[in-house]
């Protein structure tokens, strides 16, 4: 064997040195994005979709042009929390995203079907597939920020996001009860074996502020996402409440009219990305 040059592309050689190629897929000619996010969670009903949503609308009003790839094929929401009831539209370069009222880019199955409360029965390939071609076959044009919302787990679709599309990095979705560390622990690990930077953790459904006096009730007991994010040595990001009225307010379409107080370390760490 002759000696390694350490130029896998030139070499016919099989050894253990060789390095695998890349799965990564680049967008739309035509498109043009800064940083993309991926917003995880081990587990389904934490709010993933929510905090995909609160911080699309968090960057907007910061002044960023901001997208949402919402890569819950099976379960998607992002349409109906934005107010979204066009569909999308394509032309002989590719599929354009729909823009919301405030202006951020949304493309979602729900965008593409007949009738969004059909159901996608679907096997695991064809739905990666999917998610694969909202990444190259749409036109985003120029995006600051591009969220992806994932679905729950760690199957088919986080696999062909990490592999197949360049992820700056995730944020990872929790809520209080016990149960959730050990989930938040499959997503973590998951990341890290995919070698995807882990921006830090979000508590959804942290408190219930009372209406009378203002007290924070918390519904799921003393949370424990401080324990969980040190035993991984994350940060973490902030912590969201249940609010019946933002609430509300996503079940009209109305998220961009929200008026939560959006935890700024999510903001300032993201802003930090593209170095503003």
């Amino acid at each position: 064997m002759s000696e390694c040059n350490h130029n896998c592309e030139s070499c016919s050689q099989n050894c253990g040195e060789r390095t695998a190629e890349s799965l990564l897929e680049s967008p739309h000619r035509l498109s043009q994005i800064k940083k993309v996010i991926g917003i995880v969670s081990g587990k389904g009903g934490v709010g993933k979709s929510l905090v995909t949503g609160l911080t699309a609308v968090a960057m907007n009003r910061l002044g960023y042009r901001t997208a949402i790839l919402d890569a819950d094929i099976t379960g998607p929401s992002i349409p109906k929390m934005f107010g979204i009831k066009e569909k999308a539209v394509g032309s002989e370069d590719g599929l354009l995203p729909v823009v919301s009222k405030k202006g951020t880019e949304i493309m979602s199955l729900n965008l593409l079907t007949e009738n969004e409360n059909d159901p996608v029965i679907w096997r695991g390939p064809v739905i990666a597939g999917a998610v694969r071609q909202f990444w190259t076959d749409v036109i985003w044009g120029d995006v600051d920020y591009m969220f992806i919302d994932m679905p729950p787990g760690t199957g088919d679709v986080p696999l062909t996001v990490f592999q197949s599309i360049p992820v700056d990095g995730i944020i990872v979705v929790s809520s209080p009860q016990e149960l959730v560390s050990v989930i938040v622990g499959k997503a973590v690990k998951m990341a890290q074996l995919m070698d995807i930077p882990i921006l830090g953790l979000i508590e959804n459904m942290s408190f219930v502020k009372c209406p009378d006096c203002g007290k924070e009730i918390k519904l799921f007991g003393e949370s424990r996402i401080e324990e969980t994010a040190d035993s991984y040595g994350l940060e973490v990001l902030g912590r969201l409440p249940i609010d019946p009225q933002l609430a509300s307010q996503c079940d009209s379409g109305l998220i961009e009219l929200n008026e939560i107080t959006f935890p700024e370390s999510i903001t300032d760490r993201l802003e930090k990305m593209i170095g503003r």
